[in-house]
């Protein structure tokens, strides 16, 4: 899992409520065990026609959606069943990044686990964002996840929860396991230790 400090990037919006896990990816694709090839069936049903022709007129099929690491959605992004594979392919397709209302509880769990950081901001602050992107929607936003900001091109700066595990695994590029793992060298001194203190 690649480290999240910083995240530079044009933002694309796609402002709709209750997008559920199988619109993100739907069930037919949920039988890889791993990542590979799911970016490509990122929002599938929306995506594409019946014959697997691109739909020119979706977000991601167009050129705007190339390179955008910051995803801007609605209310309850994430909802449904529980699925990996839809943090999965969000960050197989290049997003880091999904700023919204409110998420799914399971998928903004699985977005942590995944190097994929979930952004929850108020109505207010939701709206005046939305009309940013409208008005300007190719200017660069960045995230700076130690300081906890999400920074607009018009200077304003917004700050988002996160709880302290996450952030670390994200900041470092670790899941769980991995940051159990890195205090290994601890781990051992103290077995050595404690060893000798039984032994003696």
């Amino acid at each position: 899992m690649e480290p999240i400090k910083t995240i530079t990037s044009r933002a694309i919006s796609l402002p709709l409520d209750d997008i559920d896990t199988d619109q993100i990816i739907p069930a037919r694709f949920l039988k890889v065990t791993d990542k590979a090839g799911l970016a490509a069936n990122l929002f599938s049903d929306w995506r594409y026609n019946a014959d697997g022709s691109p739909k020119p007129e979706f977000l991601l099929n167009q050129p705007a959606a190339q390179g955008a690491r910051i995803l801007f959605t609605g209310n309850n992004f994430g909802c449904g069943s529980s699925r990996e594979h839809a943090p999965w392919a969000l960050t197989g397709f290049g997003f880091n990044a999904v700023v919204a209302l409110s998420f799914g509880d399971i998928f903004r769990n699985n977005s942590l686990k995944n190097g994929l950081l979930p952004i929850q901001v108020d109505a207010g602050t939701h709206e005046r964002l939305k009309d940013l992107l409208d008005e300007i929607p190719r200017a660069e936003w960045t995230i700076d996840l130690e300081a906890q900001t999400l920074n607009t091109p018009d200077g304003e700066s917004v700050h988002f929860e996160i709880d302290a595990f996450s952030k670390t695994c994200l900041v470092q590029g670790n899941d769980e396991l991995g940051y159990l793992l890195s205090f290994s060298d601890q781990v051992k001194a103290y077995e050595v230790s404690h060893h000798k203190q039984v032994a003696t």
